[in-house]
Protein backbone atom coordinates (compact mmCIF):
# COMPACT_ATOMS: atom_id res chain seq x y z
CA UNK A 1 0.00 0.00 0.00
CA UNK A 2 1.27 3.18 -1.30
CA UNK A 3 2.01 6.12 1.93
CA UNK A 4 2.09 9.65 1.74
CA UNK A 5 3.83 11.87 4.21
CA UNK A 6 2.22 15.81 3.75
CA UNK A 7 4.63 18.84 4.90
CA UNK A 8 3.34 22.34 5.30
CA UNK A 9 5.63 24.85 3.54
CA UNK A 10 4.59 28.65 4.60
CA UNK A 11 6.94 31.47 4.77
CA UNK A 12 7.24 34.88 4.59
CA UNK A 13 10.03 34.27 2.18
CA UNK A 14 11.15 31.46 0.27
CA UNK A 15 13.39 30.81 -2.72
CA UNK A 16 13.80 27.59 -4.72
CA UNK A 17 16.33 27.91 -7.23
CA UNK A 18 17.06 25.76 -9.93
CA UNK A 19 19.22 27.68 -12.28
CA UNK A 20 20.75 30.29 -10.04
CA UNK A 21 24.47 30.95 -11.64
CA UNK A 22 27.34 32.99 -10.20
CA UNK A 23 25.55 36.33 -9.28
CA UNK A 24 22.32 35.67 -10.64
CA UNK A 25 20.14 33.70 -7.90
CA UNK A 26 16.48 32.76 -9.19
CA UNK A 27 13.77 31.20 -7.74
CA UNK A 28 10.97 28.36 -9.05
CA UNK A 29 7.31 28.95 -8.74
CA UNK A 30 7.13 26.17 -5.86
CA UNK A 31 9.82 24.38 -3.43
CA UNK A 32 12.17 22.35 -5.55
CA UNK A 33 13.07 18.36 -4.68
CA UNK A 34 16.65 19.47 -3.90
CA UNK A 35 15.10 22.17 -1.50
CA UNK A 36 12.41 19.73 0.05
CA UNK A 37 15.27 16.79 0.49
CA UNK A 38 17.90 19.45 2.15
CA UNK A 39 14.83 20.82 4.41
CA UNK A 40 14.37 16.97 5.20
CA UNK A 41 18.23 16.19 5.87
CA UNK A 42 18.46 19.36 8.23
CA UNK A 43 15.33 18.10 10.52
CA UNK A 44 17.09 14.33 10.70
CA UNK A 45 20.61 15.26 11.36
CA UNK A 46 22.20 14.58 8.42
CA UNK A 47 25.75 16.07 7.43
CA UNK A 48 26.33 17.27 4.06
CA UNK A 49 28.53 14.81 2.86
CA UNK A 50 26.26 12.24 3.93
CA UNK A 51 23.97 10.25 0.77
CA UNK A 52 20.86 11.23 0.18
CA UNK A 53 19.89 8.66 -2.10
CA UNK A 54 17.09 7.33 -0.30
CA UNK A 55 15.98 10.43 0.60
CA UNK A 56 15.84 11.22 -3.43
CA UNK A 57 14.11 8.58 -4.23
CA UNK A 58 10.82 9.29 -2.95
CA UNK A 59 8.30 10.68 -5.13
CA UNK A 60 7.68 14.22 -4.88
CA UNK A 61 4.31 16.36 -5.67
CA UNK A 62 3.21 20.43 -4.56
CA UNK A 63 0.04 21.76 -4.10
CA UNK A 64 -0.09 25.75 -4.30
CA UNK A 65 -2.05 27.17 -2.03
CA UNK A 66 -0.85 30.65 -2.06
CA UNK A 67 1.44 31.24 -4.67
CA UNK A 68 3.07 34.45 -3.07
CA UNK A 69 4.80 37.77 -5.51
CA UNK A 70 7.90 36.91 -6.99
CA UNK A 71 10.52 39.56 -5.66
CA UNK A 72 14.23 40.69 -6.63
CA UNK A 73 16.82 42.28 -4.27
CA UNK A 74 20.03 43.24 -5.18
CA UNK A 75 22.78 42.11 -2.36
CA UNK A 76 26.39 43.72 -2.83
CA UNK A 77 29.19 41.41 -0.89
CA UNK A 78 32.95 42.58 -0.21
CA UNK A 79 36.03 41.05 -0.04
CA UNK A 80 35.18 38.21 -2.50
CA UNK A 81 37.79 36.08 -3.74
CA UNK A 82 38.15 36.03 -7.82
CA UNK A 83 38.62 32.79 -10.12
CA UNK A 84 42.17 32.37 -9.05
CA UNK A 85 41.32 32.47 -5.37
CA UNK A 86 42.58 36.19 -5.14
CA UNK A 87 41.09 38.69 -2.80
CA UNK A 88 39.26 41.25 -5.26
CA UNK A 89 38.79 45.15 -4.91
CA UNK A 90 35.84 45.15 -5.79
CA UNK A 91 32.35 44.64 -4.72
CA UNK A 92 30.24 42.01 -5.91
CA UNK A 93 26.46 42.91 -6.90
CA UNK A 94 24.24 39.85 -6.93
CA UNK A 95 20.31 39.86 -8.07
CA UNK A 96 18.54 37.55 -5.54
CA UNK A 97 15.15 35.99 -6.23
CA UNK A 98 12.43 34.93 -3.50
CA UNK A 99 8.60 34.35 -3.26
CA UNK A 100 7.12 36.58 -0.78
CA UNK A 101 3.77 35.51 1.35
CA UNK A 102 3.81 32.12 -0.67
CA UNK A 103 2.43 28.99 0.77
CA UNK A 104 2.48 25.29 -0.24
CA UNK A 105 1.64 21.20 0.21
CA UNK A 106 4.14 18.75 -0.46
CA UNK A 107 3.54 15.08 -0.56
CA UNK A 108 6.31 12.48 -0.39
CA UNK A 109 5.34 8.76 -1.35
CA UNK A 110 7.47 6.05 -0.61
CA UNK A 111 8.60 3.79 1.85
CA UNK A 112 6.68 3.78 5.35
CA UNK A 113 9.41 3.15 7.48
CA UNK A 114 11.45 6.14 6.04
CA UNK A 115 8.53 8.22 6.06
CA UNK A 116 8.04 7.63 9.67
CA UNK A 117 11.31 8.54 10.47
CA UNK A 118 10.97 11.67 7.98
CA UNK A 119 7.80 13.01 10.35
CA UNK A 120 9.53 12.45 13.37
CA UNK A 121 12.34 14.44 12.42
CA UNK A 122 10.09 17.25 11.31
CA UNK A 123 8.33 17.34 14.60
CA UNK A 124 11.38 17.89 16.54
CA UNK A 125 14.62 18.74 13.60
CA UNK A 126 17.84 18.30 14.57
CA UNK A 127 18.94 21.60 13.07
CA UNK A 128 17.04 25.00 12.37
CA UNK A 129 14.55 24.52 8.94
CA UNK A 130 14.53 26.80 6.32
CA UNK A 131 12.87 27.50 3.37
CA UNK A 132 15.85 27.29 0.36
CA UNK A 133 18.01 30.13 1.98
CA UNK A 134 19.64 29.99 5.69
CA UNK A 135 17.46 33.07 6.88
CA UNK A 136 14.13 32.22 5.41
CA UNK A 137 12.49 30.56 8.52
CA UNK A 138 9.00 28.86 8.35
CA UNK A 139 6.38 31.16 9.72
CA UNK A 140 4.13 27.88 10.66
CA UNK A 141 5.87 24.35 11.83
CA UNK A 142 6.10 22.32 8.99
CA UNK A 143 5.35 19.17 10.17
CA UNK A 144 1.53 18.28 10.40
CA UNK A 145 0.68 17.53 14.72
CA UNK A 146 -2.23 15.06 13.93
CA UNK A 147 -3.75 16.19 17.22
CA UNK A 148 -4.55 19.55 15.55
CA UNK A 149 -3.61 19.61 12.19
CA UNK A 150 -4.46 17.22 8.90
CA UNK A 151 -3.14 13.79 9.52
CA UNK A 152 0.54 13.85 8.32
CA UNK A 153 0.76 10.32 6.79
CA UNK A 154 -2.19 8.73 5.24
CA UNK A 155 -2.45 5.15 3.44
CA UNK A 156 -2.88 6.96 0.26
CA UNK A 157 -0.81 7.39 -3.34
CA UNK A 158 0.68 10.95 -3.92
CA UNK A 159 -1.63 12.11 -5.89
CA UNK A 160 -5.38 11.83 -3.56
CA UNK A 161 -2.72 12.64 -0.75
CA UNK A 162 -2.22 16.15 -1.66
CA UNK A 163 -6.08 16.67 -3.00
CA UNK A 164 -7.67 15.91 0.11
CA UNK A 165 -5.53 17.73 2.81
CA UNK A 166 -7.48 21.00 3.71
CA UNK A 167 -5.55 23.98 2.96
CA UNK A 168 -2.37 24.65 5.03
CA UNK A 169 -3.44 28.65 4.84
CA UNK A 170 -6.78 30.46 4.28
CA UNK A 171 -8.14 30.94 0.69
CA UNK A 172 -11.29 30.16 -0.85
CA UNK A 173 -12.21 26.72 -1.63
CA UNK A 174 -13.57 27.75 -4.77
CA UNK A 175 -11.88 28.15 -8.19
CA UNK A 176 -8.78 26.34 -9.12
CA UNK A 177 -5.43 24.92 -7.42
CA UNK A 178 -2.34 24.02 -9.12
CA UNK A 179 -0.51 21.09 -8.42
CA UNK A 180 2.86 20.16 -9.53
CA UNK A 181 3.36 16.60 -9.48
CA UNK A 182 6.28 14.52 -10.24
CA UNK A 183 5.57 11.76 -13.60
CA UNK A 184 8.11 10.73 -15.58
CA UNK A 185 5.96 11.58 -18.63
CA UNK A 186 5.53 15.31 -17.07
CA UNK A 187 6.09 18.48 -19.45
CA UNK A 188 8.63 20.21 -17.55
CA UNK A 189 11.77 19.59 -16.69
CA UNK A 190 13.07 20.47 -13.45
CA UNK A 191 16.96 20.25 -12.68
CA UNK A 192 16.59 19.49 -9.05
CA UNK A 193 16.77 15.80 -8.55
CA UNK A 194 20.11 15.16 -6.35
CA UNK A 195 22.25 12.27 -7.33
CA UNK A 196 24.61 12.68 -4.49
CA UNK A 197 25.64 14.40 -1.43
CA UNK A 198 25.18 17.82 -0.66
CA UNK A 199 29.10 18.99 -0.87
CA UNK A 200 29.17 18.12 -4.99
CA UNK A 201 25.97 19.83 -5.37
CA UNK A 202 25.46 17.28 -8.22
CA UNK A 203 21.64 17.51 -9.83
CA UNK A 204 19.79 15.48 -12.44
CA UNK A 205 16.51 16.59 -14.65
CA UNK A 206 13.45 15.47 -12.98
CA UNK A 207 9.86 15.34 -15.52
CA UNK A 208 7.07 17.13 -13.02
CA UNK A 209 3.32 17.34 -14.49
CA UNK A 210 1.78 20.40 -13.95
CA UNK A 211 -1.95 20.62 -13.57
CA UNK A 212 -4.51 23.22 -12.76
CA UNK A 213 -7.97 21.89 -11.43
CA UNK A 214 -11.13 23.06 -9.50
CA UNK A 215 -9.95 22.78 -5.64
CA UNK A 216 -10.85 19.07 -4.39
CA UNK A 217 -11.24 17.97 -7.92
CA UNK A 218 -9.60 14.70 -8.88
CA UNK A 219 -8.09 13.87 -12.05
CA UNK A 220 -6.59 10.51 -11.96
Amino acid sequence: MSRTLRIRVVGPQQSWGTRSRFDLRDTEVAPTKSGIVGLVAAAMGLPRGAGVGHLAALRMGVRIDRPGVRMEDYHTTLDVVDSEGKPSKDAVVSQRAYLSDAAFLVGLEGDAALLEEIQASLLDPHWPLALGRRSFAPSMPVAFSADTDPEPLVDEALEPGLVACAPVVQRATEGSVRYLIEDPRGEQEWFDQPVDDFTKRTFAPRRVKVLEVGWGQTWF
